[in-house]
């Protein structure tokens, strides 16, 4: 009896070893290893996609060729601001006639503002991020640059910009504006614009901004009346269309095409990237969240 039971046991042992061997050699038991992913294909001419905790690059097309990055540079912009020592986010800034001149001078995006007005810094970034504001930006640059002259404050905060971006240890970057609207000397490449967005979402202001879908700001007027704005919509659609989508920035122009910096948070895990010189506003989005599925795949 006891030696039946014993032949039993070490014929079902036998089994068992058998069986595991089975699915172990399938892969039933382990999920695919991450080289067996297949790469996506993007129609942007240059792509990055990174681990937001390691810094693990994930995903990499032409990630270092230097590009116009069309208004993702607001970007750095916003991180200038939030990186001024001693910030007052509720600081007003009266809006200037040259800010409306200028857009409508560069054809350019805008926030609206109305000249006269006085409009937070806090309100300011928002119209810098959401709607894509040139205005805002040019409101920002003249605020926290310094100098005797619009034109001096303006250098002074572009020189803050580069300034940042040498601090990163970035070396294929440089602004010569505070939009985008460059005068020929305006560029970041995929892998640079990710380490800069990755750097600014280190700050609270900037994820609370660049995951806002809409946002009506409340100015004071000439008269000390109170104007409500019409709202901001948010330029970037992944936040309505892609699961934990935590932001970041849209950019376009004649020379950058199509360009999204991109970020999201599934599982504890984030992942940011960009794309660069993508085909349509569609495509873009269509290729942030192909990188996305990816990132979070591996």
């Amino acid at each position: 009896m006891i030696t039946a039971i014993k032949g039993t046991r070490v014929r079902r042992a036998a089994a068992v070893v058998f069986t595991t061997g089975a699915v172990l050699a399938t892969g039933a038991l382990g999920t695919a290893p991450a080289q067996a992913l297949t790469k996506p294909t993007i129609a942007a001419k240059g792509g990055f996609v990174m681990n937001n905790g390691t810094g693990t690059s994930l995903y990499t097309k032409a990630a270092d060729t230097r590009r116009s990055t069309g208004s993702t540079t607001k970007i750095m912009t916003a991180k200038v601001v939030l990186s001024q020592p001693n910030l007052n986010l509720d600081a007003k800034v009266t809006i200037q006639k040259a800010y409306s001149d200028y857009i409508v001078r560069n054809t350019a995006s805008s926030a609206r503002l109305i000249v006269g007005d006085k409009v937070t810094v806090r309100q300011l970034l928002y119209g810098l991020m959401l709607p894509s504001g040139c205005d805002a930006a040019y409101a920002l640059a003249d605020k926290f640059g310094s100098g005797s002259t619009r034109a001096a404050r303006v250098k002074s905060f572009i020189g803050k910009m580069n300034k940042q971006a040498k601090d990163l240890g970035l070396t294929n970057t440089k602004f010569d504006s505070f939009d985008g609207i460059g005068n020929g000397s305006n560029y970041s490449t995929p892998r640079d614009l990710t380490k800069i967005t990755s750097s600014a979402l280190k700050s609270a202001n900037f994820r609370a901004i660049v995951k806002t879908k809409k946002y009506t700001a409340k100015t004071i007027t000439k008269t000390g009346s109170t104007r409500t704005m019409a709202a901001w919509t948010n330029t970037n659609g992944l936040l309505s269309s892609y699961s934990g989508s935590i932001g970041v920035k849209t950019g376009s122009g004649p020379e950058a095409k199509y360009c999204l910096v991109f970020a999201a948070t599934r599982n504890g895990k984030t992942v940011v990237g960009t794309v660069l010189a993508s085909t349509s506003i569609s495509a873009r989005e269509s290729d942030a969240k192909k990188l996305m599925n990816y990132g979070f795949a591996r």
